[in-house]
């Protein structure tokens, strides 16, 4: 690789190459340990001769600024990096958007893993150790091969055909879903599939009708796009059809298993949903997350499925299944919006990468996520049970479960005043970590409680950790 270093005309050449080079190491550009080309090399590079080069390295030398080491080549010295005033975000005629983005919340970011506890309540995260590794990396390696046959140009924006088609065929069978390979749109995480859907449905003062208590980043999302996001209480059927307003665009929804709350929406209500939004003439995002995790009763249908006019847009994704680090989700689309969320996408990223679309294709086809499905059901289930355990014994003079039958997540309601921050932080100090439920509620009254994620926490450690966070409330009482 050649060294970045711009020479103007004949005249100055060791001036001009001296400051270029003290100022990239003064900058920081060019940081210590850094070996600098031959000056042969560079000679070649810059079309100027040796010992211009050889007479700038060794003034750089002699001022600190540069070490040679026999044998080896030259390097660039450790030093402080010159302090430049930049400007700040204040002084830009843009100040009021920057501020709007730097002041809206982050909801659900997973600690790093400096920043991580012992024992993580965290939702949305799955166990690393069970992921099948080899399994992957024999797919991966056959999407390597698959790029290395192909012509090197861009991709469909909409996803390659055969993961469109592993998709479709995935979904049909475990949940029932009615679709085309043609109707998939694949795309970097649901989060990405909301993105679109949005950016082609909405726009400033547009009205969005989302359960409340509901997913915030959904929320923060259609309000950063000029959205009036309204929050529409659920009850123990689901969302609250009739205080959908009137003139909404756009309805979100997580009909399978609520978030954050867990039931399940109703036969008679997702009725009364398809109506009212066709009435609205609305689009209806169902967002169906985790719903291949259920535990107990009778399986029900899609949205999509029971949609005869075209007015559901079915989001999934592969992050709570597989890693949320492989960003792949995908959208099942309606005719009516199915081109326009196509040209956003391909005007806002082109494509998603190839190289995993490739892997999870062949990984589908395979069968192996319907076997890392089977298997991590077990666990979980294993993990919900011993928490529902704990829950009507030793922690039931202060929590009560909300019913839920799908996903790796619950959530406790408060029986008694709690004090749900102070115990957060307690249990932080003890490597238990933690979630309140009143952060998903919006303009409804919150609920003192719990959301407790059981992907990515250990069986074994779960009584561990619901045993220090009883002594806490013990303490508190």
């Amino acid at each position: 690789m050649e060294l970045h270093v711009v020479i103007n005309g004949r005249k100055d050449l060791a001036g001009q190459l001296y400051r270029q080079l003290r100022d990239a190491i003064e900058s920081g550009r060019l940081t210590a340990g850094t070996q600098l080309p031959p000056s042969r090399l560079l000679a070649e590079q810059l079309g100027i001769s040796r010992k211009t080069i050889s007479d700038t390295y060794a003034q750089l030398t002699y001022e600190n600024f540069l070490t040679g080491v026999i044998g080896k080549g030259t390097y660039v010295n450790a030093r402080a990096a010159k302090t430049v005033r930049k400007q700040s975000h204040s002084e830009l005629a843009s100040f009021d958007v920057i501020e709007r983005w730097r002041s809206l919340p982050t909801f659900l970011r997973h600690p790093t893993l400096e920043g991580s506890l012992r024992y993580e309540f965290i939702g949305g995260a799955t166990s690393k150790g069970q992921f099948p590794q080899d399994d992957w990396r024999r797919c991966t390696s056959h999407a390597l091969r698959q790029i290395a046959g192909s012509k090197g140009f861009y991709s469909q924006p909409e996803g390659l055909p055969a993961l469109r088609n592993a998709i479709a065929r995935h979904i049909a069978f475990s949940r029932g879903v009615n679709c085309q390979d043609e109707d998939v749109v694949v795309c970097n995480g649901a989060q990405q599939a909301l993105d679109l859907i949005s950016r082609v449905l909405t726009q400033p003062g547009s009205l969005v009708a989302m359960e409340d208590p509901g997913y915030p980043p959904a929320r923060l999302l259609f309000a950063s796009h000029g959205a009036t996001v309204v929050g529409v209480p659920v009850d123990a059927q689901g969302i609250q059809v009739e205080h959908i307003p009137d003139g909404t665009r756009l309805i979100y929804v997580t009909p399978s298993h609520q978030f954050p709350l867990g039931m399940p929406m109703s036969q008679p209500r997702r009725e009364a949903l398809l109506a009212r939004a066709y009435e609205l003439g609305a689009i209806i995002i169902e967002d169906d997350y985790d719903s291949e995790f259920r535990y107990e009763g009778r399986p029900t249908d899609s949205l999509q499925n029971l949609d005869q006019r075209g007015i559901v847009a079915y989001v999934g994704t592969f992050s709570k299944t597989l890693l949320p680090e492989l960003r792949l989700g995908y959208a099942i689309l309606p005719p009516a919006i199915l081109e326009a969320v196509i040209r956003a996408k391909q005007l806002t990223d082109l494509h998603t990468s190839t190289l995993p679309q490739w892997a999870l294709a062949k990984f589908i086809a395979e069968g192996c996520l319907l076997k890392h499905i089977r298997r991590c059901h077990t666990i979980y289930a294993g993990r919900r049970e011993r928490i529902l355990a704990r829950m009507a014994g030793d922690l039931s003079p202060w929590f009560e479960v909300v019913p839920t039958t799908a996903g790796f997540h619950m959530a406790v309601l408060c029986k008694v005043p709690v004090d749900i921050p102070l115990v957060i932080e307690l249990a932080k100090k003890v490597e238990v970590g933690l979630y309140a439920l009143d952060s998903f509620f919006y303009q409804q009254t919150p609920r003192a409680g719990l959301f407790l994620g059981f992907g990515a926490i250990e069986t074994l450690d779960i009584d561990i950790a619901l045993d220090r966070l009883r002594d806490i409330l013990q303490q508190l009482g």
